[in-house]
């Protein structure tokens, strides 16, 4: 779609970009939603492709992945033997309502900033206890939790002029053995819900993270496996505003796939098969 409001492009941002953020900017990384919508409030768009960050830098301490890294780079990812987790990395590409030829444009970043609940690279992130590197335009740093990034559906806690600039994503958490399960109403549709079960190798926790169904993401944490009663019992605390509503799903449908998909993948984890 031709934005007809927009009358500058920065092609050759500065390395900091945001200093001279001023209302009406936006950023273009894919842009594949961007261009999608009529967007009349914005004027000038800030293109951070240009500044080339490394899509995935992988070392001793984790994965290291740029918010401009397209979702064809994370799908091709080769990634260590013992980051087992890494198989989510394709789960989660797929479950993306898209052509597979938009993972060549979509970025991570974009993904998680929308800050949609059916967003998969937030269901990811969240998942692998990523954290978030957030530059703002006074200059400054800060890094936050992928869990607390999210505040409800379309809503996020960046500040104006504020940017994704990379996900870590740590090593511990790629080499945890892992389940998930999701639900779309069609085969390629979007997700209703979206859950990912993890646990530490020779251990018996899990770390549950609970997507798509919910307006924000849940993750809930118990140091050794529940049994079936408990685990319902702590979806069952999840708010009853934060259950997300849409035409792909209510939120009392939503809260029973949760419990359903949650006991297929407590019971995966115990016995090491799918169920």
């Amino acid at each position: 779609m031709d934005l007809n409001t927009i009358t500058e492009v920065v092609r050759r941002p500065p390395d900091r970009p945001g200093t001279d953020w001023r209302e009406g900017d936006a950023w273009l990384a894919g842009g594949t939603w961007l261009f999608s919508v009529e967007q009349p409030g914005l004027h000038r768009l800030i293109d951070l492709t240009a500044l080339r960050w490394d899509p995935l830098v992988p070392n001793d301490m984790g994965l290291e992945v740029g918010a401009t890294c397209t979702v064809r780079d994370l799908y091709t990812a080769a990634l260590p033997g013992d980051w087992t987790a890494g198989t989510l990395f394709t789960v989660s590409c797929e479950a993306f309502l898209s052509s597979f030829k938009v993972w060549n444009s979509a970025t991570v970043g974009g993904n998680i900033c929308m800050s949609l609940p059916a967003g998969p690279m937030i269901t990811l992130t969240v998942a692998l206890e990523a954290t978030y590197e957030l530059w703002a335009s006074d200059g400054s740093t800060r890094t936050v939790d992928a869990l607390d990034f999210v505040t409800g559906n379309n809503r996020n806690i960046l500040a104006p002029g504020e940017i994704l600039r990379r996900i870590t994503i740590p090593a511990h958490a790629l080499r945890k053995r892992t389940a998930h399960r999701r639900f779309a109403l069609t085969h390629l549709g979007r997700s209703s819900v979206f859950l990912i079960g993890t646990q530490t190798p020779g251990k018996s926790d899990l770390l549950l993270t609970i997507t798509a169904g919910t307006t924000r993401p849940v993750r809930i944490a118990f140091d050794t496996m529940p049994d079936a009663r408990t685990l319902q019992q702590s979806i069952d605390v999840v708010p009853a505003d934060v259950w997300f509503a849409d035409l792909n799903g209510t939120p009392d449908h939503r809260h029973h796939l949760t419990q359903h998909f949650a006991e297929e993948i407590r019971h995966e984890l115990i016995s090491g098969t799918q169920a």
